[in-house]
């Protein structure tokens, strides 16, 4: 067989070396970009829930103080109407 040269026809990628090793760095680069952007997903929806469970939390504390304050409100209308 003799080598062909750059005149020839026909596909390159017949007569080009392949790098095995590039291609599958190339690879676990886009596997790692990919996983990236997953996790970065997941901690946007997790920050999300963290900020809704937050204001939950804050409603509950400031029902409880209006409850309180409320509860003493009529402790005193009671002691005054005495």
């Amino acid at each position: 067989m003799s080598a062909r040269g750059k005149d020839s026809s026909g596909s390159r990628y017949l007569y080009d070396s392949f790098d095995a090793a590039q291609a599958r760095i190339d690879a676990n680069e886009r596997v790692a970009e990919e996983r990236w952007a997953g996790l970065s997903y997941r901690l946007v929806q997790i920050e999300s829930a963290l900020e809704r469970l937050e204001k939950r939390l804050w409603l509950g504390v400031y029902g409880v103080a209006a409850f309180l304050l409320a509860q003493g409100a009529e402790a005193v209308l009671k002691a005054a109407m005495r």
